[in-house]
């Protein structure tokens, strides 16, 4: 199996950064402006017209800890998104991983430099900077 990691320092505490990755509301805020929350927690992105859509369930929520298990996607199935944060003076620290990936594939190539730039509109949004959705509803650069 395959993991894609990465970290960054963000100049903002734990609970804002947990805020941004724990719902509809913070994941429109860096990541995708078509987020819909199901009544159970779980959440639907939409891309290109919701031609691609990306299930989440929530599996854990906790003050340092949010996983998410992909439901759907291209190759995303049964993967893990994890985001870990951890105080480092008034900063934080945050790990991320998507997880349990079957095999290392060109897709899974692309994701990878995909979440290295969502890592860095997180830190804008949690740094009080304007980083809105990187994928718009329609959009076709991804």
């Amino acid at each position: 199996m395959a993991d894609i990691r990465h970290s960054i320092r963000i100049a903002a505490p734990p609970h804002t950064l947990r805020t941004l990755v724990a719902d509809a509301h913070g994941l429109c805020q860096w990541w995708a402006e078509d987020v819909e929350q199901g009544p159970d927690g779980s959440v639907s992105l939409g891309f290109f017209n919701r031609a691609t859509v990306y299930n989440l369930s929530l599996l854990e929520n906790e003050t340092h800890r949010v996983v998410w298990r992909c439901e759907s996607g291209k190759e995303w199935q049964g993967t893990e998104l994890v985001f870990s944060f951890r105080p480092e003076g008034s900063e934080a620290v945050l790990d991320f991983e998507h997880r349990n990936w079957r095999e290392s594939t060109p897709y899974f190539t692309s994701c990878n430099t995909t979440w290295g730039g969502l890592m860095f509109r997180l830190k804008s949004a949690a740094e009080g900077r304007q980083a809105g959705p990187l994928f718009l509803k329609g959009s076709l650069d991804y």
